[in-house]
This record gives structure tokens, C-alpha cells and sequence, in this order.
């Protein structure tokens, strides 16, 4: 129950009505009929209930650049024979198509047709631009995942050696969602290098912190990873609504948390020339650095466990075992944790 009401405040909070907030578009052109035009747009959009964030911008190169620096969804080029629109689609589709529905009135009202340019269009096995959506769907259940059977089966191992476990799990995720993104979907074309050691760092950081919160959190700890890496993950990551288009919560976890990170890093580095890129791995690396600091802790929280002194034994407390006869105190942990296990998985 907890799952099903909090996949639908989730999901239906950020996703079931998607309209722009302070979404950037500008209009092309210089003098005061440009500048009145913009005012008009933004005038329009707020009587609409919508918010645009209307500028101007000299020319098409001005614009052309301000699109692959990812700070317009679109820019909107006046004539009298041909207006135009840049977008840039795979910094959004959903974006580009707002920012189409902005500005086609516009044309339709000069009689003319609305030209649409992309200027970042999609991979060929992409052709929506969300493939790298799905990419993280696909590592982020991989990881944490994992996380129930090395939380869990793995909790009799020391922390030292679950950490070994982690690093060579969260390797192993990353390099199967490199291998289905790139030679097996092509949803990646070049890069493939950087978005394998981005979704590794990723990878690690939701398995480290996984695995240093099941030492406090036991069965709580996958509804936890759910919430952290499904509920709030993907519907803020911006892979099909970025956060102009999301409400405040949403649009302000995305400048944050790490599927976010993710999403834009792998745009900025296969459509956009590594634009923000380091912003983007910085946040992935924080992550990774809150995932150790937990483990760590999880470590030296279990090392002063093993080392305290034994309480008094007190008289076990039977629990009938499912054949009728009364279930030992270990027979009892046993059958919880495989229960455990079998929830999460």
C-alpha cells in the first residue's frame, strides 16, 4: 500500500499536468516590433496560466548558440514569407514540442507555415531522444536491486568485503546498460566510453548507499532505495519532462539528484559538446560521496556491535514454525530475512 500511494503522489504529481514553468524561449530580431512581440508571447503564455521567460536575442547565430548551450527550449525567427523555429530536441522533445505550440499560432496567423529546425536532433535508434530515460530505468533497477540481496544475503559478510561486492556489481550494471545503450540499441552513437564510466559512478553510488542505510533501515531499506531511486528519481531526472515543465518540488530536485545528473550528463555529452558536463559528474561523484560516508558508517556502526559485550541471555521468545512445533530464535531471524529478501527482489 505504502508503494502504490506513494508511485502514484510520485508519478501523477509530476507528470499529470506538464505545463511551463518560466521556460525559456526568445524571440529573433532587434528593434521595438521584436521587443513588443516578445512582451505579447509572455503576455499571452501568463493570461494562459503558463509562465515563459521571453527574451530577444540579436540574430539566428545568437540564438544557435544559446540553443546548444542549453539555456533556450526554443527561438522563434519572424518573416513575413517563412518564420521559423530552432529548437533543440534532444534537450527535450517534450520541450521543443511546448515550445512549437507556443509559437505555430503566430505563423498560423500570418497565413504562413511554421518551419521547425532542430538543431541537436536525435541518434538514429533514438528518435525521440528518450533513450537515455529508459538507459537509467535500466541501471537504477539494476542497482538497487542489488542492493536486497547485498544488504541482505550479504549481511553476514563483513562491510570491507559487501564494499569489494559493490564495486564489482555496480561495474557490472554499468557495463550491460553501456552495452544495450550503444551496440545493441544505438541509442548512444559516440561517447560510449564516457557513458559507461558515468553510469558506473551511478551505479556505485546508489549500491554504496544502499548498502550502508540496510545496516539501519533492514526490511525498510528497498522501500527506502524506491523511494530515493524510483519515486523521486525518475520523475525528476528530466528525461521526458524537464523542470521548466515540472512543478516547483520536482523542477528543484532535478538540480540535485543524481538521476538528473545522469540524464543531463549523457546529453551533454553525446548531443551538446560536453557543455556542463563537469557540473553534471560533480553531482554524480557527491552522490557516490554520501554512498561511501554511509557504508563507512554502516562499517563502524556493525565493527562496535561485534565489539561491545554480550548482554544477558534472556529466555527465547517461541514463535509456532509453520509445521506446528515452536520456532527456535534462529530459525525465526532466518525465515524474516528470507522474507526480507524475497519483498525486495
Amino acid at each position: 500500500m505504502l508503494m502504490c500511494v506513494g508511485m502514484g503522489l510520485a508519478y501523477l504529481g509530476a507528470f499529470v499536468n506538464p505545463s511551463p514553468h518560466h521556460m525559456p524561449v526568445a524571440v529573433v530580431g532587434a528593434g521595438p516590433s521584436t521587443a513588443a512581440l516578445a512582451r505579447t508571447i509572455h503576455d499571452k503564455a501568463a493570461a494562459a496560466g503558463e509562465s515563459l521567460d521571453v527574451r530577444t536575442v540579436p540574430d539566428r547565430d545568437a540564438a544557435h548558440h544559446l540553443l546548444m548551450e542549453r539555456q533556450l527550449s526554443g527561438a522563434f525567427v519572424p518573416s513575413g514569407t517563412a518564420p521559423e523555429l530552432l529548437v533543440a530536441s534532444t534537450n527535450a522533445d517534450t520541450s521543443a514540442t511546448v515550445a512549437e505550440k507556443v509559437f505555430t499560432p503566430l505563423a498560423t496567423a500570418q497565413g504562413k507555415p511554421l518551419k521547425v529546425t532542430d538543431l541537436a536532433p536525435p541518434a538514429h535508434g533514438d528518435p525521440t531522444g528518450q533513450g537515455v530515460f529508459f538507459f537509467l530505468v535500466a541501471v537504477s533497477i539494476g542497482s538497487y536491486a542489488s542492493v536486497a540481496v547485498l544488504g541482505g544475503a550479504g549481511a553476514v559478510l563483513r562491510m570491507r568485503t559487501r564494499a569489494a561486492f559493490v564495486v564489482v556489481t555496480s561495474f557490472v550494471v554499468s557495463l550491460i546498460g553501456a552495452a544495450l545503450a550503444g551496440p545493441v540499441f544505438h541509442v548512444v552513437s559516440h561517447g560510449l566510453w564516457g557513458v559507461w564510466a558515468m553510469a558506473w559512478l551511478y551505479s556505485a553510488g546508489i549500491l554504496f548507499l544502499g548498502v550502508g542505510l540496510h545496516t539501519f533501515l533492514k526490511r525498510w531499506t528497498t522501500l527506502t532505495m524506491m523511494v530515493l531511486f524510483v519515486m523521486l528519481n525518475f520523475t525528476t531526472s528530466g528525461g521526458l519532462y524537464r523542470p521548466e515543465l515540472l512543478n516547483g518540488f520536482f523542477g528543484a530536485l532535478h538540480s540535485f539528484w543524481n538521476g538528473a545528473g545522469l540524464v543531463e550528463g549523457l546529453r551533454s555529452l553525446v548531443y551538446f559538446d560536453h557543455v556542463g558536463l563537469g557540473r553534471h559528474v560533480l553531482t554524480l561523484a557527491a552522490w557516490l560521496v554520501v554512498g561511501l560516508l554511509a557504508t563507512t558508517a554502516a562499517g563502524l556502526y556493525e565493527r562496535r556491535r561485534r565489539t561491545a559485550p554480550a548482554p544477558a541471555p534472556e529466555p527465547p521468545h517461541h514463535h509456532a514454525a509453520p509445521s506446528g512445533r515452536d520456532e527456535t530464535p534462529e530459525e525465526h531471524e532466518e525465515r524474516e530475512e528470507e522474507m526480507d529478501e524475497s519483498v525486495g527482489v
